[in-house]
């Protein structure tokens, strides 16, 4: 098979591979959509350290072409989805509810970290009972490769922000996660909802997503026209979809005293992250930090389904480019440097 291969720091190419072979409990998949993520450009920079000779990709939605000897209840041949973490859901972290940090921190994240990833023709899934998800019929491959990751990461970050019904929420970067972070929060009930970017385009997608409000960093001040719309409260929660010190300190100032700071972005750089000490009321503003790495797991993965079938949310609205697997390379530049106003590319196999 053909698989984009991380050979080392700043060097991609599409190799040859062996075709993966299913232990017991764990199955193979034949790709038929992928997606790549921009975690994928800041792996290749070195985010996750010095990585050689592993495939890329944990976005991917194909067709089960082989079952270990003990897996149940699938069988070849059915589409089916697979979260980018694919806990084990046996170990201690997993019992304790945190699956995403299956036995160490981060540990739910296999796929390039631990072994290779699913930017190939076939791929392998570890505890494939837990792990595969059936793709009902009236849900695409494409609206599917959503739930991996950019559906999952980007509500999860809303569910944690614990916004109270009618309360309001603003997120910081609409990248697909902030989109999506912005359905989440419509759907969950918040009366008011603000999306802060400086990307016309995104911030029109904002809209159409939920956002009530969207606001032009380069523009206007963020934090005061969050201010001016709260009544000089803060908001109840603010969501950091983009992962920098400005974004975080932002969301630090945006909250009100008692409110939540919800992260959903990569921190890929730097050794520590500052937080603002008044706005922070001097570590005594009861403002709560949430943090996550985007949940896995079948049961999850088909509820997100379930509301793309029903029409509650239409993901596929953040593709803006669709590429064969042969032109990868080409997708995978256009989100390091962001060109021509890329949001998502689709990887199309078939």
């Amino acid at each position: 098979m053909k698989a984009l291969v991380m050979r080392g720091l700043h060097d991609v190419a599409v190799l040859e591979r062996p075709i993966p072979v299913p232990g017991p409990n764990d199955a193979v998949v034949r790709t038929t959509v992928a997606m790549v993520c921009t975690s994928d450009c800041h792996t290749i920079e070195g985010g996750l350290g010095e990585l050689k000779d592993r495939v890329l990709g944990h976005e991917a939605v194909g067709v089960i072409h082989a079952l270990g000897s003990a897996v149940e209840g699938f069988r070849v041949g059915q589409r089916v989805a697979v979260n980018a973490i694919t806990p084990c859901f046996k170990c201690e972290n997993c019992q304790r509810g945190f699956t995403s940090q299956c036995k160490v921190m981060l540990g739910g994240y296999k796929f390039t970290t631990q072994k290779d990833g699913n930017m190939a023709e076939y791929f392998h899934v570890n505890d494939a009972e837990s792990n595969l998800a059936l793709i009902p019929d009236g849900v695409s491959d494409e609206a599917a490769c959503y739930t991996t990751d950019m559906m999952s990461t980007g509500f999860k970050g809303a569910e944690n922000a614990r916004i109270p019904l009618g309360g309001s929420g603003v997120v910081f970067g609409m990248g697909p996660v902030g989109l999506m972070a912005i359905a989440g929060t419509r759907l969950l009930g918040a009366g008011l909802v603000i999306a802060v970017d400086c990307v016309p385009s995104r911030l029109e997608l904002a809209r159409y997503y939920g956002a009530d409000v969207t606001i032009n960093f380069k523009e206007q001040d963020p934090i005061a026209e969050i201010m001016r719309l709260t009544g000089g409260h803060g908001a109840d929660a603010a969501m950091d979809a983009l992962g920098s010190q400005p974004t975080f300190e932002n969301c630090v100032k945006a909250t009100r005293a008692g409110g939540v700071i919800s992260n959903i972005g990569y921190f890929g750089h730097g050794d520590y992250i500052k937080i603002p000490r008044l706005e922070w009321g001097v570590g005594m503003g009861e403002k709560t930090i949430t943090t996550l790495l985007c949940p896995g797991g079948s049961e999850r993965m088909g509820r997100l389904m379930r509301l793309i079938e029903a029409g509650r949310v239409d993901p596929t609205r953040l593709t803006t480019h669709h590429f064969k697997f042969s032109e990868i390379e080409k997708a995978l530049d256009m989100m390091t440097t962001k060109s021509d106003g890329i949001i998502k590319p689709v990887i199309h196999f078939d």
